[in-house]
């Protein structure tokens, strides 16, 4: 039997981050994955949807580009290299974690992990096993997509995210169940490429966790692109007949009936928690999820748990963040804890949104005293050269404090532009802290200044 300090399951975000950062610091370090390195987000999730999204906002410069005083005729679309571009990114990113686990000392194993007891992990490939002891264990094994009773996956008709990565025909017509990120980055792709597309969502707006009036902007702007919207409403049935499905869609009030070429569920994710024997552990779950302190520690003392099977929000680079937290606290080094106020979130439609912190509904619950401040882009110089004036910046403050609570933003590239609130807000900087800081001219950056400034009545160019 392999003995380790430190044993890893999953090799996502999470995992191989966490693996990585406990060989630095002088441990030995195992890591098991049973399908791909770089798990579902270098694979199946932000890495190839971004692929997928820049050859879509490609298409869309090319058609506009005789704003720019340029001409482009016979443009059309290799659906095939599109999705070959995204594999190839996606596998040369999982070969780069391979290679970077190896220069680590990570021993890598390829199979299925799970506990006989508190100390010892049972690796299963192929019908081989082996069984590894530990002093610590990290569970970072993700999640899946969730599937709705009626909504099955058939890989054919209906559709998980992963089918759509590899998709063999651009859909005529696609139904799009979800508004969320997931939902509406397909939805910006698949209506750029063509398909007549419809998202519908039980709530009442598009990406209901964000700020209400950065999400209603976000709306009005892919309505304004083509995508249809189905607001507080389910799918209460599906029929497949020949190459469609008849959709029977329902409110409180009324039911109607759609046909669809496609159907993509997009409506969360389920932690991959079964086969792992948690429960031979005495490991506690919270709603379907592992639970954790705030140092990513179960109830069993050695045992970790970070990522998707753990309590959201769902995203890669908190995963990381938790990887390095475990790794540091494992070793016995002083380490923060995660503040999930201050973790980023982002959208890769056009246009792209991105937020941190407090919306303005709930900074004044909290705070009720909030300065708030926005800018748009129609008044920025580098955003008019780039032809992107739609959208703006949005600030909140506690006005008692001047500290920043909540950053939100509508637009190009503005998932580029929220990591300068994310430092902002991690080094608890003030109002006028942030408005003394100079900003380089011409940038998009500069609306971040102006957002602030305007927040307190000081803005210059608006």
């Amino acid at each position: 039997m392999q003995d380790f300090d430190v044993f890893v399951l999953g090799g996502g975000p999470g995992g191989y981050v966490a693996a990585i950062r406990a060989s630095q610091l002088g441990l030995s370090v195992g890591l098991v994955e049973k399908e791909h390195l770089g798990g579902v987000c270098l694979n199946w999730g932000c890495i190839p949807t971004k692929s997928l999204i820049k050859s879509a906002s490609m298409l869309e410069l090319l058609k506009n580009c005789d704003s720019f005083g340029l001409s482009a005729k016979d443009i059309r679309v290799d659906l095939q290299k599109v999705i070959k571009r995204s594999r190839n990114i996606a596998g040369r990113l999982s070969s780069g974690v391979k290679f970077l686990l190896k220069k680590n000392n990570v021993e890598i194993f390829n199979g299925f992990g799970s506990f006989l007891d508190k100390n010892t992990i049972e690796i299963n490939s192929e019908g081989i096993s082996k069984k590894i002891s530990a002093n610590n264990i990290v569970v970072a094994t993700g999640a899946r997509p969730k599937v709705l009773k009626g909504l099955e996956p058939d890989n054919k008709y209906i559709w998980t995210y992963r089918d759509a990565l590899v998709a063999e025909t651009i859909p005529k017509s696609i139904l799009i169940v979800g508004g969320g990120a997931i939902g509406i980055e397909f939805a910006y792709f698949f209506n750029s490429l063509g398909s007549k597309v419809c998202v519908i969502d039980i709530e009442k707006n598009i990406l209901s966790s964000i700020d209400f009036e950065i999400s209603e902007y976000a709306h009005k702007q892919l309505k304004k692109q083509g995508i249809e919207f189905i607001f507080g409403s389910k799918v209460e049935s599906v029929k497949r007949n020949l190459d469609q499905v008849f959709v029977t869609i329902s409110n409180n009030s009324s039911e109607k009936n759609k046909t669809y070429d496609k159907i993509l569920s997009a409506v969360g994710i389920e932690a991959n928690i079964e086969n792992l024997n948690l429960e031979k552990v005495g490991i506690n779950l919270r709603n379907g999820l592992i639970g954790t302190d705030s140092f990513c520690r179960t109830n069993i003392e050695n045992v970790f748990a970070i990522g998707d099977v753990t309590e959201g929000p769902w995203l890669a680079h908190k995963a990381s963040h938790e990887g390095i937290i475990v790794a540091e606290k494992i070793a016995g080094k002083k380490s923060k804890v995660l503040d999930t106020s201050k973790i980023p979130a982002c959208v890769y439609s056009n246009p792209q949104i991105a937020s941190i912190g407090l919306g303005e509904k709930e900074a004044k619950e909290k705070y009720k005293d909030i300065s708030i401040g926005k800018f748009p882009f129609s008044a920025n110089g580098k955003a008019l050269t780039e032809g992107e004036e739609m959208g703006f910046i949005k600030t909140i403050f506690d006005k008692k404090t001047g500290e920043l609570i909540g950053a939100h933003m509508v637009g190009s590239e503005v998932t580029e532009l929220i990591q300068g609130f994310s430092i902002g807000m991690s080094l608890e900087a003030t109002e006028e802290e942030l408005m003394s800081t100079i900003y380089p001219h011409p940038t998009l950056s500069e609306m971040v200044h102006e957002s602030v400034l305007n927040a307190f009545n000081r803005s210059i160019h608006i």
